[in-house]
Order: C-alpha cells, then structure tokens, then sequence
C-alpha cells in the first residue's frame, strides 16, 4: 500500500521530468546546431578574407603569365644573336617550361578550368614552337624560327593568347560575381 502510495506521487513527477528533459534537449540541440552554423559562417567569411585575395593575385599571375609566353614576348625576351633554329627552339621551350614553374602553386587559388586553360595554352605554345621548328633546318638562324612561330600562332583560328586570357577573366568574373552579387 505504501508502495502504491509512492508510485502515485513519483509517476508523475517522473513522467513531468522526462517530458520536460526532452523538450529542453530539443531546444538545446537546435541552439547548438544554429550556433555551429553561425560558427561555420564566420568560418567561412574569415576564410574568404583570406583566400579572396590570394585568388584574384593567382588570377593576375597566370594572365601574366600568359602574356610573358606569347610568342612575340617570348621571342623578344629570350632574342640572343647566332643561335641556330635548334638552340633558340631549346631556349624558347625551356623559358616556357620554367614560367610555369614559377606559377604552379597559383592553381590552388584557381578553379581547374582555370588551370587546364593555362596548362593547354603552354602546351599548344611548345606545339607551335616544335611544329615550326620541324619546318626548318637545325642551323637556319634564329630570326627564321621566330618569324615562323609568330605566323603559326597568328594563323591559329582562335588566337592562342587572347583566348586563354579571355577564358581567365571571364571565370574570375563568375568567381567573385557569383560569391559577391548574388549572395
């Protein structure tokens, strides 16, 4: 009887405790899960303050990049009198192969479009370069395989620099148009 007595008061004490328990577990756990998301917002915003910057400069190097190669640049800077068509053809390839050197930690900051534009765009320079090359003789003068490579380049349907910088600037424009104008 006592028994009774005490489960009559407990019973709904307990079952007023447990409710009440799962009811505050509930709001707790969408406090914590708003509070997470806010931290990972502000996760993210320090994050862009950061990376933000670094990919707009990754950006300008490649288009920098870009244009340090495209043939009349890279013809004029690496000029050197009495070279054979074969030197300047090794000399030329080299400085390209070394440009993207100095630029391959740059792909972090961009998208991989970006940087399979820039990687094909070096690529199709060693071609034209290789292809005009294979057109001369190994001792015609440098001057002749510079002409040559400038003609390849400029017969091109889709002129080979200006398409590569075309394609960066549109995509850095998406890049940041897309996180800033339409958040």
């Amino acid at each position: 009887m006592i028994l009774l007595e005490i489960l009559k008061y407990t019973l709904p004490s307990l079952v007023v405790f447990l409710t009440a328990y799962f009811l505050l577990k509930q709001v707790f756990d969408k406090q914590n899960e708003r509070f997470q998301a806010e931290l990972e917002n502000e996760r993210l915003k320090a994050n862009a303050k950061i990376l933000n910057p670094l990919s707009i400069q990754a950006y300008e190097r490649l288009v920098l990049f870009i244009e340090r190669i495209s043939p009349a640049n890279l013809i004029l800077r690496q000029k050197v009198q009495n070279l054979s068509a074969f030197q300047f053809q090794t000399l030329l390839i080299q400085s390209v192969r070394e440009e993207i050197e100095h630029n391959f930690s740059q792909q972090l900051y961009v998208s991989t479009k970006a940087w399979e534009q820039v990687t094909n765009t070096k690529e199709e320079l060693v071609r034209i370069i290789n292809t005009a090359a294979s057109n001369l003789k190994s001792d015609d003068s440098s001057a002749k395989l510079g002409e040559l490579i400038i003609k390849y380049e400029q017969s091109l349907d889709k002129p080979l620099i200006k398409s590569a910088i075309s394609t960066l600037k549109k995509e850095m424009q998406n890049h940041f148009a897309k996180k800033y104008f339409l958040d």
